[in-house]
């Protein structure tokens, strides 16, 4: 018996890295899978991998209409909808003093204003299932702060802090959320970083797959009794002080 049986998840950024593997993580526990994204070759592919458990829907996150759609969709495809992920994000950054208004707004759209608009579209639907699980994909610069990544910390933080008061609001209605907080994991946002610039303790980047566990757990009732929590997937960098040698 899969740890998600019968369960229906709606991923924002399902058509690679995070996204993706948790599709797959999901289906492989039992879950049905719509799957939102602007990349639609790459979405339509992941969900046609998955066969009868899978759909894809166009979502840009940052539009009204796709998440009204992409939650109508999947109610009318499986039936209800039990967890939502939010997982679509961007990364920009500058120095302070160069860094664009036009990139700070396109940022917080995508990163904040995007899992808002999903909760805000979805937790009708969630009340209506009983209750279930959102899971919003924040990041360890929701923890701290980085030079450099000002708009990023701070749809990060924001996106933290948005958990809390939905969670607050929420449980009541049997809907938990909860936050991810990865650190570097290797997917297609990463790609120019290099292995070493961040030191991780346990010595190596996450992959995407090491994310995905943790959305299966929270997707799942062996999380029923976590809500407004965050979740630290990082090897342990946030936990280090680096020291000069």
């Amino acid at each position: 018996m899969g740890r998600v049986d019968g369960k229906i998840a709606l991923i924002s950024g399902g058509a690679r890295g995070i996204g993706a593997a948790s599709a797959r993580a999901l289906a492989a526990e039992g879950a049905r899978i719509v799957i939102g994204d602007i990349l639609d070759d790459e979405g339509k592919a992941v969900a046609d991998e998955l066969g009868d458990s899978g759909r894809y829907v166009h979502l840009d996150v940052t539009s009204e209409d796709d998440w009204a759609a992409a939650v109508q969709t999947t109610v009318a495809e499986f039936g209800a909808l039990n967890v939502l992920f939010n997982n679509a994000g961007i990364a920009n950054g500058a120095s302070i003093n160069r860094f664009k208004p036009e990139k700070w707004r396109q940022i917080l759209d995508v990163n904040l204003t995007g899992p808002f608009l999903g909760i805000r579209a979805a937790t009708d639907a969630l009340i209506a299932a009983g209750g279930g699980s959102i899971i919003n994909n924040s990041s360890i610069e929701g923890l701290r702060g980085t030079s450099w990544a000002h708009g990023y910390v701070a749809s990060k933080w924001g996106l933290r802090g948005l958990t809390k008061s939905v969670a607050v609001e929420l449980a009541p209605h049997g809907v938990r959320v909860n936050s991810l907080h990865p650190g570097l994991i290797r997917t297609p946002l990463t790609e120019g970083i290099p292995d070493d610039m961040v030191p991780i303790p346990l010595g190596r980047p996450g992959l995407p797959e090491d994310v995905a566990s943790f959305v299966v757990f929270l997707a799942s009732d062996e999380s029923s009794f976590a809500t407004g929590s965050e979740f630290v997937i990082d090897g342990g960098t946030v936990q280090q002080i680096p020291h000069k040698s």
